[in-house]
């Protein structure tokens, strides 16, 4: 199997502050191109596992948070995600991912968002 540079994990190293020299390795999720993902920002909860998100590509879309999602990963209004727009109704999309505020900084550091 060959994997690109987008299907690995960035890492970065932050220097802690405070007592001794120790180090936070801070793992992010990408996007993948091949997938069709994107960033996405979550604007209103709808309810029913239902989200309004406004893409990186401009459109507004309903976003639909994934089973495996349900319970493990809580999403709020101003939440950066990961979303994959539906083939067959571009008006809507799958949530995949939700990154934590580290991540967020992260991304905003490497100039992601």
């Amino acid at each position: 199997m060959i994997r690109n540079r987008e299907d690995e994990l960035d890492e970065e190293i932050l220097e802690s502050e405070g007592e001794g020299s120790e180090e936070e390795i801070i793992r992010v999720r990408l996007p993948k191109k091949a997938n069709n993902e994107q960033f996405a920002i979550a604007e209103l909860m709808m309810g029913a596992n239902h989200i309004r998100v406004r893409c990186s590509d401009g459109v507004t879309r309903l976003g639909r948070i994934k089973g495996k999602m349900k319970k493990r990963a809580w999403i709020r209004e101003g939440d950066i995600i990961i979303i994959v727009p539906w083939s067959f109704q571009d008006d809507k999309c799958d949530i995949t991912y939700r990154y934590t505020p580290p991540q967020r900084d992260w991304l905003r550091r490497n100039n992601y968002l």
